[in-house]
């Protein structure tokens, strides 16, 4: 699959009408895309540039782009609830994510991250993506697998409990973990032995309750440093001459991210220093 360039057999195509109805398809040689305003011949999209606008048999137009990685995202079929691109993003930079790194997930869910943290890393770096159920796992495989055109060979989805992982089980430690699971709590003693000292750990939780239990149980551990926790809110705004406003719906909560470092073994964080109340 291609990124850029002419249109290829092969790629993921998105379909814009002048309503802004999208549709997906994957251009074939002679393929046709049947619509109720009449058949899309493939053909006349293979070779030419994106932004082409194609009509159909009645005349229609269908403005042409290769779909972005956020909208394979939103449109892929899943099995668990994907991580949303604005928490995605969040988690890149905030975990700062670096080519070359090796970087451990669970649960891969529906491969929503994997997609993003395999672009990120770069060649040189791995992905490992743990889950426990084994109809997410496909789910993550065939999206990735998808999205990718084939499995990327840095890739490594496994099925398992990442309570039971070692650092053999990786061929060493890894610079960054990610999990997405209802207990992350559960798993910091492990995340302690996997993650190298100075990388990077981050919890994805979705309730005040798990919120308060992960950021607890990483203090309980004593060799991170103190978390930090936040959540991303995201609003398109309308802006149509003096009609200018916000939408009234936005992307608000989807869930809480929590942040730390892995200390030096035998290092003690230092207590954290708070104002006192009046």
């Amino acid at each position: 699959m291609a990124y850029s360039g002419p249109f290829q057999p092969g790629d993921r195509v998105q379909l814009t009408d002048p309503k802004r109805r999208h549709a997906t398809i994957v251009l074939e040689q002679d393929g046709q895309f049947h619509t109720h305003k009449g058949m899309i011949a493939h053909n006349d999209i293979i070779g030419a540039d994106e932004g082409t606008v194609v009509k159909s048999e009645q005349g229609y137009e269908y403005l042409c782009f290769r779909h972005l990685l956020v909208d394979h995202v939103l449109s892929m079929p899943r099995g668990a609830a994907v991580i949303y691109p604005k928490d995605s993003a969040q988690i890149l930079v905030e975990g700062d994510i670096f080519p070359g790194a090796r970087v451990l997930e669970a649960g891969a869910g529906s491969g929503a991250l994997s997609m993003s943290l395999l672009r990120a890393v770069g060649d040189r770096g791995e992905v490992f993506s743990y889950e426990i159920r084994e109809d997410h796992l496909q789910f993550a495989e065939s999206n990735v697998d998808q999205y990718f055109a084939g499995r990327p060979a840095n890739w490594h989805p496994r099925l398992g409990d990442f309570k039971e992982v070692t650092v053999d089980d990786l061929g060493g430690p890894v610079d960054r973990i990610i999990l997405d699971m209802l207990e992350p709590w559960e798993c910091l003693e492990t995340a302690k032995n996997l993650l190298l000292p100075g990388g990077v750990f981050m919890a994805y939780v979705a309730t005040v309750p798990q919120l308060m239990r992960v950021m607890e149980g990483i203090r309980e551990q004593k060799c991170f440093t103190e978390p930090r926790a936040w959540e991303s809110l995201v609003r398109e705004w309308r802006v149509e001459g003096l009609a200018t406003r916000p939408e009234h719906r936005m992307n608000a909560h989807t869930a809480f991210l929590v942040c730390t470092r892995r200390l030096a073994d035998g290092v003690t964080p230092p207590r954290p220093q708070r104002r006192a109340r009046k």
